[in-house]
Formats: C-alpha cells, sequence, structure tokens
C-alpha cells in the first residue's frame, strides 16, 4: 500500500514524494486513516518507526480547509522536551510546505518576546513544551478555546518527567468537543489511565509488543568490575568498532561532563547535550552532530526522545538507565527506518537490578561482549548462567562420581560425631550448674562501709578449706570414726565479728550504714527504743 491509498491529498502526497518517501510504515498505515476519520486516537510504535508524521499528515490535510485566527492556534502538538518540539516543526515545514498553513515553536530557553510576536500571527498549528505553554496563556498572550486537535506526543516520556499535571491543567483550558490524539512508545498502566482521561472512545493501534526495542538493532552487554573498566571498554569500542556516528548516553549530567571531557582528552571528536546546558549550546551541540561536524554525542535521556539523525551507527549506554524504558528509547536512536544499528550497555555487578529490570521488559537475555584488554565479570540473572552447560559433561561428572565408596564416608563420619559427642555433653554439666547458680537469687548487700564487705569475703575464703576437710573425712571409708568437731576459724587474733541476726546493742551493728547512727542517743534511749 502507498501514501496514495491513505486518502492524502495530493499537496501532502507531493512533498511525501519530494521528501523520499515512497512506502508508509506500519503505525503511519494503520493511523492516517483513523485520523482522517476525526475520530480519537492512542497510537503505540517503537521508537524510528514514524510516529511524527502519523500525526503530522492527517493534522495538515484537515487543517488545509480553514483558516486561523491570531493568538487562536487550531491544533497543539504538546512535546515532553524542546528537541522533540523542534523536530516535530522541522517535519511540519516538510510536510505542509506546498500549503499556506503556518506553525509556531513554544518552548523553554528560548526568547520569550520573539515568541510573542509569532502568536500574533495567524498560527494553525502551536508545538509547545507543557511548561512555556502555560506561561503564556496565564500572561494573557494565548487563547485556548480555539483549539479543535490536541496531539499528545510521547505520552510515556511526559509521565516520567512530571509533567501530567501540566497536561491536566492545559486539557481543562481546551473546549470538551475536541479531536485527540496520543501517541506513545510504551504502553504502561499510567499511561491507559491517562488516555481513559483524555480520549473518547478512542481506537487503539499497536504496530509491535509495547516496549520492545526494533529487531534492526543488535544488542550487546559490556559486564565489568568497576567504573574506570566502563571508560576504558568504551574507548577500546569506539577505536575497534566501525563507528560513523555514534550516541553515548549516561544518567547524570556530571557524568556527562566528566565523560565528555575524558573521550575528548583522548582525542575524539565529541560533543555533549545535557539540560543545564543554554538552548543556544544544546541546539549549537545538536547540529554539529547532525551535519557531521562532531561523531560522537555525549548525553542524557534528554536526548533520548526526538532525536532522529540519520545514520547513527552506534549507541552506547554507559549506564544502566534508571526506568528501563529509557533502554528502548537510547537504543531506538539507531536502526532507524529499517539500517541496521547496534547497541551496547555498560553494568558492573552493582547494576544487576536495573539489568533485570531491562532484561524482563525486552523478554530476553543480553549476549555478552567481550573487550580487548578489559576483564569480564559475572553477572547473575541477566547472564547466561550454568544451565546452558551441555549434558554431555554433566554426564561425565556423574560418571566420574559413581566409584567413591559413600557407605564407608558414612561410617567414618558417624564415628567422628560420637567421639567429638562425649566431651561435649560432659562440657554442659558444668555449664548447666554455672547457669543455676547465676540464676539463684542474690542476696541484696546493704549499703555499708566496705571494711565489712571485706572482711566477709575473707571469712568466706577462709571457711573453703575447713568445707574441704570435712567432706574428705564424710567421704573416708572408716565408720567407726567419729566425725570432727567443725573447726572454728582462724581469726588471728582478732575478735569475731557478730554475724547478722545476732542482737547487738543499738549503734554496734557493723552492717548499719553510718549515716543510720545516732550518737547523741544515751544507752537508755536506745533501749527504751
Amino acid at each position: 500500500m502507498t501514501f496514495e491509498d491513505l486518502g492524502l491529498s495530493p499537496e501532502v502526497l507531493e512533498a511525501i514524494t519530494e521528501a523520499g518517501y515512497r512506502e508508509p510504515t506500519p503505525i503511519q498505515l494503520q493511523a492516517i486513516p483513523v485520523a482522517l476519520q476525526g475520530r480519537d486516537l492512542l497510537g503505540c510504535a517503537q521508537t524510528g518507526t514514524g510516529k511524527t508524521a502519523a500525526f503530522v499528515l492527517p493534522l495538515i490535510d484537515i487543517l488545509a480547509g480553514g483558516k486561523a485566527k491570531a493568538r487562536m492556534p487550531r491544533a497543539l502538538i504538546l512535546s515532553p522536551t524542546r528537541e522533540l518540539a523542534q523536530q516535530t516543526l522541522e517535519n511540519f515545514q516538510i510536510y505542509a510546505q506546498h500549503t499556506d498553513l503556518a506553525a509556531a515553536l513554544l518552548i523553554g530557553g528560548n526568547n520569550m518576546r520573539a515568541q510573542e510576536q509569532a502568536l500574533s500571527n495567524n498560527i494553525d498549528i502551536l508545538i509547545a513544551t507543557p511548561g512555556r505553554l502555560i506561561d503564556m496563556v496565564e500572561r494573557g498572550k494565548l487563547l485556548m478555546m480555539g483549539v479543535k486537535h490536541l496531539v499528545i506526543d510521547e505520552a510515556d516520556r511526559m509521565l516520567d518527567m512530571g509533567f501530567i499535571p501540566d497536561v491536566e491543567k492545559i486539557c481543562s483550558m481546551l473546549p470538551p468537543l475536541r479531536h485527540t490524539l496520543m501517541f506513545s512508545a510504551t504502553m504502561p498502566k499510567e499511561v491507559r489511565k491517562l488516555a481513559e482521561r483524555f480520549l473518547h472512545n478512542p481506537k487503539e493501534v499497536s504496530v509491535a509488543p509495547p516496549a520492545s526495542p526494533a529487531e534492526t538493532v543488535e544488542q550487546w552487554l559490556v559486564a565489568v568490575a568497576n567504573e574506570r573498566d566502563k571508560g576504558k571498554a568504551l574507548r577500546e569500542l569506539l577505536a575497534g568498532e566501525t563507528v560513523t556516528s555514534c550516541m553515548v548516553f549516561a544518567n547524570r549530567k556530571k557524568d556527562v561532563d566528566s565523560l565528555h571531557r575524558s573521550l575528548k582528552r583522548y582525542g575524539f571528536n565529541v560533543v555533549r547535550m545535557q539540560g543545564d546546558m543554554s538552548q543556544r549550546e544544546r541546539e549549537t551541540a545538536l547540529n554539529a552532530f547532525k551535519t557531521g561536524e562532531a561523531k560522537l554525542l555525549v548525553c542524557t535521556d534528554v536526548a533520548g526522545r526526538g532525536i532522529d539523525v540519520f545514520g547513527v551507527s552506534h549507541v552506547f549506554c554507559f549506564d544502566v538507565p534508571v526506568n528501563a524504558e529509557d533502554y528502548v528509547h537510547r537504543i531506538g536512536r539507531t536502526g532507524r527506518a529499517g539500517h541496521r544499528g547496534r547497541a551496547y550497555v555498560f553494568a558492573t555487578p552493582e547494576d544487576v537490578k536495573g539489568l533485570q529490570a531491562v532484561t524482563r521488559l525486552i523478554k530476553r537475555k543480553l549476549p555478552v561482549a567481550q573487550v580487548d584488554g578489559v576483564k569480564s565479570v559475572t553477572i547473575p540473572g541477566v547472564m547466561e548462567d550454568a544451565a546452558t552447560t551441555p549434558v554431555v559433561e554433566a554426564a561425565e561428572v556423574v560418571e566420574a562420581a559413581d566409584p567413591v565408596e559413600a557407605p564407608v564416608e558414612a561410617v567414618e563420619v558417624a564415628a567422628s560425631v560420637e567421639t567429638v559427642a562425649e566431651p561435649v555433653e560432659a562440657a554442659v554439666e558444668p555449664t548447666t550448674e554455672a547457669a543455676s547458680e547465676a540464676d539463684a537469687p542474690k542476696k541484696r548487700r546493704r549499703r555499708g562501709s566496705r571494711k565489712s564487705a571485706v572482711k566477709e569475703s575473707a571469712e568466706t575464703a577462709e571457711a573453703a578449706p575447713e568445707a574441704e576437710e570435712t567432706a574428705d573425712v564424710e567421704a573416708s571409708p572408716e565408720p567407726e570414726a567419729p566425725a570432727p568437731a567443725k573447726a572454728e576459724p582462724h581469726t588471728g587474733g582478732k575478735a569475731i565479728e557478730p554475724q547478722r541476726g545476732d542482737k547487738v546493742p543499738f549503734g554496734k551493728d557493723p552492717f548499719v550504714p553510718a549515716f543510720l547512727l545516732r550518737p547523741t542517743f544515751v544507752d537508755g534511749d536506745a533501749e527504751a527504743r
């Protein structure tokens, strides 16, 4: 089927022919007829399959017969990033060159006064990011009651970037009766919930399993031990592979800056692009990469959507993406429009959870690439494990284990266990006795002088040998010998201190704390008390 069979106008068909396209892609083949009918549409397709033309072409055909008013666009296209919005505008200018339609771009980082002047003209299609659009509406520079067609591009990316509250606010400004198209590369549950809120009885079009990478991309895993080996492996691959142009993705902005400096130090022709750069710097870097002045582009996920550069041969994921869906968008920068591409993802053992999420999403394990001069490590759960070992080797191991006499080993082990068990039981008994003594209730000592406590311990120590002698006499085999009388403890000529429970006059008890004694009492008063 050709574009002529889709029902597009001659002006649009002429522009398509001049652009060099002959046959529509699967998403275009299914989405364009539905959009021309004016029905709401929910489209899901892989990156690089022509989703932008799937909604730009029918919009041009629908709006060609009307007339716009100042500050009142008739169609609105929402994009999550500036680069994607810029690319959508470029596609519109190509396909609408034979019509009188006009478009304007509202993105952050550009001169707001110039954008206000563009809105004062008759604008048919407005392409914007959510933040700048809301700013213009609140300033009173834009009226939204004339919007009859709404396109939400990359809805899953809108969700990841936290733009859904802004999208809801924008939809509340639009007329309730409108034509809405929503496109996404992945279809999580959250995107379906958004479709239920924004679309009315939509026609769902899906040309590939959700979140599945293109078959034209060859995927590899580079498993290394640490971050330093990742940089070395990247340089080896850049030097050894036939790289015409490539994109290197990192998770953080500072990693983009450090990686850009490192590659530049090693002599690579590289530019960078990340969110902290000004819009002018980002456009300069992107243009240098598109025109071939720079061979490498180091970037964050800000370039993972909408960067359609022809001839990107390689994509390197220097970091495992935080969201598994971002992996599909990253490697989707290569292998576009039917061309072949190759993607590498670098990982360390600490990235096992992120890699497992990626493999679950794409429903396959990544083959491991060996890089010269870099030691490869094993990451469990995402690489080929021992289960893939040939059955013949497993049988050989079992046969080698048959001659071992298992019963003899069992007897020897049992004997050793019995030998060891006797001292263990003997050792348990004193431990139990010690535990019972420790569990016995301890007598509470009154807070007396330290001298009395020392004397009591001395008496106990002197009485211990005497108790041992008594035990020996009782155990003697001579029953006729009378048991010796209990000897008095040796005191060394000192007077015996009174024991607890003996009746002593008040004030003479050594166990009574000193602060309770009242020396002012006479003996008569003490007896009376």
